[in-house]
């Protein structure tokens, strides 16, 4: 009894050696950037400004997770379980593509949908992302494929596809989301300006006049 007691600490002291090395470090949680607001910048008017239906955006089913992923080389993913999302990466892209539209249109009719729009609107964009995660060069990929519909989606009036990279400033985890956000705003960019491109006043044809 007299040995028990004595080899008693020890085995708590390795015990609790042990827990301490086991413990896990906390993760960090991370959400997507929008592009900042226009200075004194304001919204059109309702009765003057495009409403836009943005949906379906579908993603690739490895990007269905919370962790952070990225490419550790060529078909290779890494999934970091220490750094993750505050949500859905799929929700928060539809969140900061509205907000990015919002304040490139002037306009505060952006409806994000899923399933079936019941609110009229002038056009549609229907979004397909291919990939968006950070590659072993450090730096934010984002690829997407896009078309612009009119409001009864039966007619494509343009239909593309983009890359956009932007270097991270660092190793950290932060820092490749802040080039991952900069991605979705240089593609936010390019789609605004082709849903103004749809807005503008057709030219109307020159038509000659008969002096007879």
């Amino acid at each position: 009894m007299r040995r028990y007691r004595q080899g008693w600490p020890l085995v708590m002291l390795v015990v609790a050696g042990i827990a301490g090395c086991a413990t896990t470090p906390p993760s960090s949680f991370y959400t997507l950037v929008p592009l900042p607001a226009p200075k004194g910048g304001q919204s059109s008017p309702l009765a003057q400004s495009p409403a836009i239906g943005v949906g379906p955006i579908s993603f690739p089913a490895f990007l269905d997770r919370d962790q952070v992923v990225s490419r550790s080389g060529d078909g290779a993913l890494k999934v970091d379980e220490l750094h993750r999302w505050a949500g859905s990466l799929e929700d928060d892209f539809r969140r900061v593509l509205g907000e990015n539209l919002t304040h490139l249109l002037g306009t505060s009719r952006v409806l994000l949908y899923s399933g079936e729009l019941r609110y009229p609107v002038d056009l549609r964009v229907a979004v397909d992302v291919l990939s968006f995660e950070g590659t072993a060069q450090g730096e934010a990929v984002l690829k997407v494929r896009w078309t612009l519909l009119e409001p009864d989606a039966d007619r494509a009036l343009l239909a593309r596809e983009g890359s956009y990279s932007a270097a991270a400033e660092s190793q950290d985890p932060a820092a490749m989301v802040e080039a991952m956000s900069r991605t979705l705003g240089a593609f936010s960019r390019d789609l605004a300006e082709a849903i103004r491109a749809q807005q503008r006043p057709k030219p109307q044809p020159h038509r000659s006049h008969d002096p007879r």
